[in-house]
């Protein structure tokens, strides 16, 4: 019996060795070979789709590019050679203002009058002035006459050598006080020229003109008034009125330390303002700082901006560019590159209705187009219209 039961366990145990040999073949002998992994950065559009007629592909261009460019935040501000500060010439009390706030001015406007004892001053003077010129002519031909008879009697031994040098002397003392009293004269006229008074007329108005032609920014006096004059030694007399010119304005920017080699005194600047954001505006560099700001590390830039229609308007903010040397770069159009995910993606053609996504490196751009300074070879053909289709696949 027990050689019965042990026959019959291996028997079992052969047939469950059969079974298990069994299902281990089975798999293997059903095996295919695994399929081949996606290219995740390939996108394919089928040929007969309409949307691979939106895409545009062009080859990419090899050009002159700056190497470098400045870009820095700028802010309008009134032209400092153009902006005029008006002074009384005269002190007085102000009689009237002939213009306002804002108001249009052209070079030489009257714009206010004023009653000043020194306008009649300035005429007593030159009536003075006058009357010496008038006496010292009357002496100086008196003078002239003497020496004229002194010579005739001295040729004629009726008078002696000593009178004949007296009258001449007498001549000259004559012609210099009439040339002192015709430079008197010729100043006294000048200052009334200045202040613009007729002559011979007392209890004249003295007129305050525009010294240029432009905009009334402050009036800082009303009628009234009492003004003194200039003084050229503690200069403390208020403005009577602030007039800017603005047919040009200036665009000031703080340039950053290293890219102050870039730019030159007199060189073109392209200039964007916030107010005209699709408006593409050139200027020149009028002055450019002494003294570097030690906080900042920037250097003070101001570039001359021509404001014929005075559209642009001090204290408006923009951004000033300027190119450094150029150099060959590869260039696509600026449609030519999308942002995913913080990178610079362009699309490159690999063949019909097939584009790979690319990462690329970008330099400096110029109007339309942007440099690549990594990701791309001369010739190959990039997707520059419709790369937004192709970002969602």
């Amino acid at each position: 019996m027990k050689q019965a039961s042990i026959v019959l366990i291996g028997m079992v145990l052969s047939v469950w060795g059969l079974a298990g040999c069994g299902r281990s073949e089975a798999p293997a002998a059903a095996a295919t070979p695994a399929a081949p992994l996606r290219n995740l950065n390939i996108v394919r559009i089928p040929l007969d789709s309409p949307q691979l007629k939106q895409i545009q592909v062009e080859a990419v261009r090899q050009v002159d590019m700056p190497s470098d460019e400045l870009v820095a935040p700028g802010r309008v501000a009134m032209n400092p050679n153009r902006v005029s500060r008006v002074l009384p010439p005269v002190g007085g009390r102000v009689l009237r203002v002939l213009v306002k706030f804002g108001d249009h001015v052209e070079q030489g406007q009257p714009l206010l009058i004023m009653e000043s004892p020194d306008g009649d001053a300035a005429v007593s003077a030159d009536l003075q002035a006058q009357s010496t010129e008038r006496q010292t002519r009357a002496a100086l031909q008196k003078a002239e006459g003497d020496l004229r008879r002194a010579t005739d009697l001295y040729e004629h031994s009726a008078v002696a050598e000593k009178d004949l040098l007296q009258a001449q002397n007498d001549r000259e003392t004559a012609r210099s006080a009439y040339e002192i009293a015709q430079t008197v004269r010729e100043q006294t006229a000048r200052k009334l020229q200045l202040l613009q008074l007729k002559p011979n007329e007392f209890h004249q108005g003295v007129q305050v003109r525009a010294p240029l032609t432009g905009q009334v920014l402050e009036v800082n006096v009303a009628p009234g008034e009492y003004r003194a004059a200039i003084s050229f030694h503690t200069d403390t007399t208020a403005p009577l009125m602030t007039i800017a010119d603005l047919s040009t304005v200036w665009v000031s920017s703080d340039v950053p330390e290293p890219f102050v080699p870039l730019i030159h005194l007199g060189e073109p600047v392209t200039i964007t303002l916030v107010a005209f954001p699709d408006q593409t505006l050139s200027g020149r560099v009028a002055r450019i700082g002494d003294v570097l700001d030690a906080q900042t590390r920037t250097l003070k830039v101001y570039v001359e901006l021509p404001n014929p229609v005075g559209r642009y308007r001090p204290e408006m903010y923009g951004t000033i560019r300027h190119s450094g040397p150029t150099r060959p770069a590869l260039v696509v159009p600026a449609t030519t590159v999308i942002q995913e995910y913080g990178r610079s993606i362009v699309f490159v053609e690999r063949g019909p209705g097939q584009f790979e996504r690319r990462q690329v490196t970008t330099g400096v751009r110029t109007g339309s187009v942007v440099a690549v300074a990594e990701g791309l070879a001369p010739d190959e053909r990039v997707v520059v219209e419709g790369a937004i289709l192709l970002k969602g696949q």
